[in-house]
């Protein structure tokens, strides 16, 4: 029996295949590049999983290949990249999964939105016009500041925040050089410190497993240079951003899995950046595991199997705990594990909305 892969986030493998031996599951990582992975690799055992490397965007390839492999159970696809091919390829093979149009809304931040906007979960819509006619369009219904992004996009490419117009002009020349996984849009600017939620939904019900924060760059590179997890916020308002990203997540049609929320706390509450359908990237799920004192990947493959994970109802052992990733100006990125006090609810950061 065994639990495929479609490629992976650059840490968690380890966790991943560990959990599938848990559950008495075989990992298979289907690949691009296994070198991308040398790292968890070389940490592993040389049988602990099956690496298959392919053309992991050859969707027809990708059904043909796992047809011909002995009793696939279930389909992880953890990336943004491959969202929607893990989606097509879980449909195709008739295992467990979310609606693929659900996880084709996620990757439309646009669509997201305004599909929140008319559930009244944002005082923001966004809007899109073609070429040079979204200027005109963001300034009448956007207003300045605003942020300009690729509807599609991943790991903060394609962001632009404009406060003025001349900033607003070259933002325009910039994207107009760029090649876009989407479309170009805007949205409003939402000030105040940056959180993601990480949450596990299950049956249209959302647990809050805890909330990320971050210490970002200086402007205009907007890079994450510390995490942590968890955020220290009072219970009361951590039961209201619970029952909030419920409502969220319920307004998109999410209704299974792990999702990575980023949010902005403004003076006028929660305000969404961006829905991810996935377990935290970078080291997020590092600092969940250490910080809850379980392994949550555990409750990706039982939802990849079609099972509830056993996480929407664990009391977590876990004490405070944080994981902080620091990017030197030279040489290799450091990451240092703190154990022993959660992070503060309102740390000093830079606002920001552009993610």
């Amino acid at each position: 029996m065994s639990v495929v892969c479609l490629e992976s986030l650059t840490f968690g493998l380890g966790h991943l295949v560990r959990a599938a031996d848990a559950l008495g599951e075989r990992l298979i990582l289907l690949t691009r590049d296994r070198a991308s992975y040398s790292y968890e690799l070389e940490r592993l055992p040389a049988d602990a999983l099956d690496v298959v490397v392919t053309d992991t965007f050859d969707v027809e390839g990708l059904t043909d290949l796992l047809r011909r492999t002995p009793r696939p159970r279930g389909l992880i696809s953890s990336t943004d990249t491959w969202t929607l091919a893990g989606a097509e390829l879980a449909d195709r093979l008739g295992l467990p999964g979310l609606d693929p149009a659900v996880l084709r809304l996620t990757r439309d931040k646009a669509a997201v939105r305004n599909r929140l906007h008319d559930a009244g979960l944002t005082r923001g819509r966004a809007v899109e016009a073609p070429g040079a006619e979204l200027r005109d369009v963001l300034l009448k219904e956007v207003g300045l500041p605003a942020v300009l992004k690729d509807t599609a996009g991943t790991g903060s490419q394609n962001v632009w925040l404009v406060r003025d117009e001349p900033e607003l002009e070259a933002a325009l020349d910039g994207a107009a050089g760029r090649e876009l996984r989407g479309r170009l849009f805007a949205e409003p600017y939402f000030s105040g410190p940056v959180y993601s939620a990480e949450t596990l939904t299950w049956a249209g019900r959302t647990r809050l497993l805890g909330v990320s924060s971050r210490l970002m760059s200086p402007e205009p590179c907007f890079r994450e240079e510390i995490t942590a997890f968890p955020v220290a916020f009072p219970e009361a308002r951590r039961s209201v951003l619970e029952r909030w990203l419920g409502e969220v997540l319920a307004a998109i049609g999410y209704t299974d899995r792990f999702a990575h929320v980023e949010f902005v706390l403004t003076t006028g509450g929660p305000e969404v950046v961006e829905i991810n359908p996935r377990i935290g990237g970078a080291l997020v799920g590092e600092g969940m595991c250490r910080a809850l004192g379980v392994n949550v990947y555990e409750a990706t493959v039982e939802a990849a199997l079609g099972r509830r994970p056993r996480l929407m109802d664990t009391d977590l052992p876990g004490g405070p705990a944080s994981e902080v990733a620091v990017h030197p100006r030279t040489g290799a990125p450091q990451v240092t594990f703190l154990p022993g006090h959660p992070h503060p609810a309102h740390p000093v950061e830079a606002d920001r909305s552009a993610s």
